[in-house]
């Protein structure tokens, strides 16, 4: 497992979802203000408007209080491919997620699967950001046709931030049609659904902004981070997005909204979308769901070294210095095995580049365990590869 030293608890990357821990239970992602006012202008000029209406007029009909043209369209079917059509068709697939235990509670979005009832959403949402564990969670799913169902937990994998929960007994499901995210290309729109801060069915549009985002939200006590190649997009997601869907414009699912970029939270409220969201890409999650599904504990691909960015170390003052120092290599591991050193600093990833540790464990969590990968490192300013074939942490 690459390791880096632990960062500050919770790096500048927030959870979409996870509250503070309440005094006592609420639900978080529910605050809403409504805001009244009287039109007080409008008292005053109505009075001295109707004066002299009546000292100018006979008191015969006027062309002014005829009733104003209303045009009728008719309910009009939305336009293939249009944000319209793909929120009619993907709508019925996102659930709503309401999870407390202990004395936290809070909110997230989840997205159904199979007819089984299977509903894939983020670690952080059921585990409410790691304040509970996952089989303490209580977890109510609201689907889109208003109907309340408690769930069960299928387990949760927090180095991809990825859970699963079942309801039972549910019929006339609607799965999502997955897609590949690895199909998605920079300036292509997508659409993002959910529950931002209890607003349930919440449906927001906007580009994909990067790819391969190298975006890190947690580490275990371990040291071991939670890190991902992001889909980042500027479509609004909040707090509560959690786990709901980012879909193309075909309305498949390709990636699951996890984490935003903001300027941080002002007098203890949650801090909003800036447009800088992140969806984890769909095609790194598959494996995982697939060993959460059949009860098996997830793998995950394993280089077997400890690194450190290469800027800013001894002897790298060079501002054009990029990549990740290896600080540690474990005995018989894959890094071993191929000949990388205490020292060598990763450039590259088969066709990756590597420009910190935080890009180097965001690019190995994209692989799987045996996968032969190609690595660019350089030593003592020289330029050097190994092919390697990746180990596993199981």
């Amino acid at each position: 497992m690459t390791q880096l030293p632990p960062p500050p608890p919770y790096p500048p990357t927030a959870f979409a979802t996870p509250p503070s821990p309440p005094r006592r239970p609420k639900r978080s992602g529910f605050a809403v203000a409504v805001l009244t006012g009287a039109l007080l202008v409008g008292g005053g000029a109505g009075i001295g408007g109707a004066a002299l209406f009546n000292a100018s007029h006979d008191g015969s009909t006027s062309a002014s209080t005829a009733p104003l043209p209303v045009v009728d369209n008719g309910k009009q079917a939305p336009a293939t491919g249009s944000v319209e059509a793909v929120a009619a068709d993907v709508l019925p697939s996102v659930v709503a997620l309401q999870v407390s235990g202990g004395n936290a509670a809070g909110s997230g979005s989840g997205v159904i699967l199979d007819n089984s009832g299977l509903i894939l959403t983020n670690d952080h949402v059921v585990t409410l950001g790691g304040q509970i564990p996952s089989d303490q969670a209580q977890v109510t799913v609201s689907f889109n046709d208003g109907r309340k169902v408690v769930a069960k937990v299928v387990g949760t994998d927090p180095l991809t931030d990825t859970a699963l929960v079942r309801v039972s007994g549910v019929k006339n499901l609607k799965p999502i049609t997955i897609g590949k995210s690895s199909n998605l290309a920079v300036g292509e729109q997508v659409v993002a659904i959910g529950s931002p801060f209890g607003l349930n069915a919440t449906v927001t549009s906007g580009i994909v902004s990067a790819l391969d985002r190298p975006v890190e939200v947690a580490r275990d006590q371990n040291g071991n981070a939670t890190a991902y190649p992001a889909i980042q997009t500027d479509a609004a997601i909040n707090p509560g997005n959690s786990g709901g869907p980012l879909v193309n414009m075909d309305g498949q699912l390709v990636g699951i909204n996890a984490s935003i970029r903001s300027t941080g939270s002002q007098n203890g409220s949650e801090a909003g979308s800036i447009g800088l969201g992140f969806a984890i890409p769909i095609d790194e999650v598959l494996p995982i769901i697939d060993q959460l599904r059949a009860g098996d504990t997830p793998t995950h691909a394993k280089l077997g070294i400890t690194v450190q960015d290469a800027a800013g170390q001894a002897g790298s003052s060079d501002p054009t210095v990029t990549g990740a120092k290896i600080a540690g290599i474990e005995n018989g591991s894959a890094a071993a095995d191929a000949g990388l050193k205490q020292g060598d600093d990763i450039v590259r990833i088969d066709d990756h580049p590597i420009d910190d540790s935080e890009g180097l464990i965001a690019t190995v969590r994209s692989y799987r365990p045996g996968d032969q990968v190609k690595v660019t490192y350089l030593r003592n300013g020289q330029q050097g590869t190994a092919q390697l074939k990746l180990g596993s942490d199981r």
